[in-house]
Parts: structure tokens; C-alpha cells; sequence
């Protein structure tokens, strides 16, 4: 559970980066002639950076980097032609580098270098207080912080007692572990720790988990998570935005 207490005058942050140059191969053929950040959340007529974009902006960033590759030019496109709530710097990756790398690349677009930053994978579909994250990071001093969600598994699971006799079937239930939710609050610090290619997943979090530099911010109960990774979660994803 998350204790957040905001001491007076600490400063938010501002500005984001999102990490848009995957390919998206297992949203094939959605992402044939796309990057996986312009596929349209079904009956919204809105595609994925949209939704983030309104959401940042909500949560009082002002500026975004999008660190693109796979056809960016696509993305460019409606970028130029969309009316957005927020100042966006597009940064293209000259060859694939990967997640901690791309980051690392694309870092030196933010506006100020010297203040913490938000990130977010291009395919997270999510809405939670980033006001509360960025506090919850600067209280632990953390050097970056995760947001942790606790999805639904896509199977039923079998409650038995210890005799072996079957007592229940639970529908979907709560993962019991903890994930990495694709959302992160890094400090200036940081950006010099990235590798220059590779994932900052498995290079930099398990140093700065050794270190005790890593914090994880769990979701508000409640709060809404997605990860848009293939066909099946576009179409769960639009069912759950239907429902009042």
C-alpha cells in the first residue's frame, strides 16, 4: 500500500517520455502499416498516444518526448495534424536500441535535463493520479520509481483444500503477484545509468534494486490498467471502456 504525503512546495514533474518505437509484431495486422502506438482503441476513434497524451496532460505535464522508430514517419503524420494538449519533441531512433536505450537516446530532447521525468511504453492503457506517483518518489528519495499493477490472469483458477477436493472456480482472479506497469518517475540522475543499447528492465532496475534506489508505486485499487499487446486486448479493452 502506498503512504504518499506531499511536502509543501515539491516540485512535480512536467514533462514525459514515451517509448514508442517497438514494432508491435502481435498486434499484426493491426501494426502491417503502423506503429503500435497508432492503433485505434476500438470505438473511441482515438489511437493509443492519444489516449496518453489527454492523460499526461491531465496529470499536468506540459511536454512530451516520443521516442519513435518503427514507422515514424505514420506517427509523425498525425502528430502534425492533430490538435494536442501538450508540446511533443519526436526523437527517432537511427536503429532499434532498445528500451533503456532508446530512453537514453532520446533524453536529451527533454526540456530540463536537471528536473524528474515521467515515462510510459507506448502500449499502456492506463488512468491513475501521476501527481501521487511523483510524490510517493520523492518522499523515498528513489532514483526511479515503477508503477505496480496486479492484473487479472486470462484463466479461471481451481481452489481445492488440503485434502485435494475441489472447492471453488474462480473466474479471471486477481494475479498474486505484483507487476512492472509500464510507468515509471525517474530523477535527473537517472539518465547517465541507461544503457546506450538494450533494456533498462534488466540492466539498470536490478542495480538500483541492489542499491535500494528503486521504489514501486502500487496502483489505487480500482484504478484501470491495460497493456495493449495483441488483438484480444484491443477488443477487452473497448468492452471494458463501454461499460458505465
Amino acid at each position: 500500500m502506498n503512504h504518499v504525503h506531499v511536502p509543501a512546495g515539491t516540485p512535480l514533474p512536467t514533462q514525459a517520455m514515451i517509448l514508442a518505437g517497438g514494432k508491435g509484431s502481435r498486434l499484426r495486422p493491426y501494426t502491417d502499416d503502423r506503429p503500435k502506438t497508432m492503433v485505434e482503441i476500438p470505438g473511441t476513434g482515438t489511437p493509443i498516444i492519444g489516449h496518453q497524451l489527454a492523460w499526461l496532460a491531465e496529470e499536468g505535464v506540459t511536454d512530451v518526448v516520443i521516442s519513435s522508430g518503427h514507422l515514424a514517419e505514420v506517427l509523425q503524420e498525425w502528430l502534425d495534424t492533430t490538435d494536442l494538449p501538450v508540446k511533443v519533441t519526436t526523437v527517432v531512433e537511427p536503429e532499434p536500441l532498445g528500451r533503456g536505450g532508446g530512453l537514453k537516446y532520446a533524453a536529451p530532447a527533454l526540456p530540463r535535463p536537471d528536473e524528474p521525468w515521467f515515462a510510459t511504453n507506448s502500449d499502456i492503457w492506463t488512468r491513475f493520479s501521476l501527481r501521487e506517483m511523483a510524490a510517493f518518489h520523492a518522499e523515498r528519495g528513489a532514483t526511479a520509481t515503477l508503477a505496480l499493477a496486479r492484473p487479472r490472469m486470462p484463466w479461471g483458477a481451481v481452489e481445492t483444500n488440503e485434502f485435494g477436493q475441489v472447492l471453488d472456480f474462480i473466474e479471471s482472479p486477481p494475479s498474486p503477484y505484483l507487476i512492472n506497469a509500464g510507468v515509471y518517475v525517474f530523477g535527473p540522475e537517472f539518465t547517465t545509468l541507461l544503457p546506450d543499447r538494450g533494456d533498462h528492465e534488466r540492466l539498470t532496475f536490478p542495480r538500483l534494486a541492489r542499491e535500494r534506489r528503486l521504489a514501486g508505486f502500487t496502483l489505487p485499487q480500482g484504478a484501470y490498467w491495460r497493456a495493449i499487446d495483441t488483438a484480444k486486448d484491443l477488443t477487452e479493452a473497448a468492452r471494458e471502456l463501454a461499460v458505465p
